[in-house]
């Protein structure tokens, strides 16, 4: 498994021409690897604040985000640069990338272990607020900004991200919220087969809203209560139709590699990186550039590199690359940045969780998913389902984690599984009580109805 920046970094895939679509299909299919040596990748965003008036950094000045990165380098990180501007960092498998509007992500490097992943997570936050205390400067995991409206946010320069500006509003009206005012963390897992593949993607997916659920934690925007517990998870219904969604033919007969590259074809283009430089291909069609039409190019043809960096432009709530990328969770404290990939992994890292799990979702029909889907940014846990609610369901899907990892058997120097990193998330769907929830009962009572102080109490 590759480390992976969902909007960010140039493809590091070969350079390989593309002849045809059976390549596409074993390019998919070149990421099966044996049981032994599956990883866990694990990323996560966070919003920075400046601590004297809490608005969001800009890229430029000695309090700026470029400053940051390049401050960051004291920990043996690699500056990368684009047009002489310092945009990403590389060490050691894992990347420190920006979101449009200069979120922090971390994408970790691929590890073995929950314990590994919590140990890298807690170190990066190190590393990066005493960078960040020099500048007076602040960090924050939530889903959504909080306090400041989209045109306070700032824009990084980064070729893809101006393309993807200017083509988001003629698609849905939160893509540029998407881009610019959320956060999330994520994890990468990996398949040893086609059908082992089809197997977690149909779990993952009819359990991607549990996960949004459990996770829930954007419940204001700009200063006020939204009206949602995860309202990160809202923005992608209304952000662009032809690369988001629930995914429905992965439930299908016959569904595997060649059924998602079909769809990945269908997605219509944001750019092609050549020489240095991002060439606007918006709208237009990977399988007119496999023909050699595509506007922007005339006469070129893809490479895998291409086919790469369009694999990372598709945003279903489920993506898959040469692994499984679980897409549905807010970002968020310390704890649950550890908890995310726990989750994941105790479901589709053991056999007979995964088999549980499975028999979990198989009769979901594709209404039940999808008012899922569609109710869990509201209601959360709350959520009515089947004569219950999606807390009864978060609780088997966490018993069922919980046994995965004990199986597993992958321990600390203490002694513990990695079931101890689930804790948090029992915590909270045993009291029906997501982070959002919790927050807004702050905002209506201590905080005296102002968003301000969750930069100060629930900051890194």
């Amino acid at each position: 498994m590759e480390a992976s920046a969902p909007l960010s970094s140039p493809s590091h895939a070969a350079d390989t021409p593309i002849t045809g679509r059976e390549q596409l299909v074993e390019y998919i299919a070149s990421g099966e690897k044996p049981k032994a040596d599956w990883r866990i990748g694990t990323e996560h965003e966070k919003f920075g604040f400046r601590l004297d008036d809490l608005r969001p950094p800009v890229f430029d000045g000695e309090r700026g985000i470029e400053s940051l990165l390049q401050g960051l380098t004291r920990f043996g990180w690699d500056k990368v640069d684009e047009h002489g501007r310092t945009i990403a960092l590389l060490r050691d498998g894992a990347s420190v990338t920006l979101e449009p509007a200069g979120q922090l992500e971390l994408s970790g490097a691929p590890l073995e272990t929950i314990h590994e992943t919590c140990s890298e997570v807690d170190g990066h936050l190190r590393e990066v607020k005493t960078v960040a205390d020099e500048r007076g400067l602040g960090f924050l995991g939530m889903g959504f900004q909080p306090k400041w409206r989209r045109e306070d946010m700032p824009w990084m320069p980064k070729g893809r991200y101006a393309i993807m500006r200017a083509y988001m509003p003629k698609v849905g009206d939160l893509g540029l919220d998407m881009m610019t005012r959320t956060c999330t963390v994520q994890v990468n897992l990996d398949f040893a087969s086609e059908a082992d593949m089809v197997k977690k993607f149909r779990v993952s997916l009819a359990l991607q809203p549990i996960a949004t659920a459990l996770f829930a934690d954007s419940p204001f925007t700009e200063g006020k209560p939204n009206g949602y517990l995860s309202y990160r998870s809202h923005i992608w219904t209304d952000t662009d139709p032809d690369r988001t969604g629930m995914l429905d033919f992965v439930f299908e007969d016959g569904f595997g590699y060649e059924r998602y590259v079909d769809y990945l074809l269908d997605v219509p283009m944001y750019f092609s990186y050549r020489d240095g430089t991002y060439h606007d291909a918006s709208g237009q069609s990977f399988r007119d550039f496999m023909q050699g039409r595509l506007p922007v190019l005339p006469g070129a043809l893809p490479t895998l590199v291409d086919w790469s960096d369009h694999m990372t432009t598709a945003f279903p709530e489920v993506r898959m690359k040469k692994f499984l990328e679980m897409r549905g969770a807010d970002g968020g404290p310390w704890n649950r940045l550890c908890a995310l990939p726990a989750f994941w992994v105790g479901l589709l890292y053991d056999d007979a969780a995964l088999d549980a799990a499975w028999d979990l979702v198989k009769d979901f029909t594709r209404e039940e998913r999808h008012a899922l889907r569609d109710g869990v940014p509201a209601r959360a846990l709350k959520l009515p389902f089947r004569g219950g609610s999606v807390r009864e369901l978060a609780l088997e899907a966490l018993k069922i984690s919980a046994g995965g990892l004990r199986r597993r058997a992958r321990l600390n120097g203490n002694g513990a599984d990695e079931s101890i990193f689930l804790a948090t998330l029992v915590e909270a769907a045993e009291a029906s009580e997501t982070p959002a929830e919790r927050k807004l009962a702050l905002f209506h009572g201590e905080w005296n109805g102002s968003v301000d102080p969750v930069f100060r109490e629930f900051a890194y």
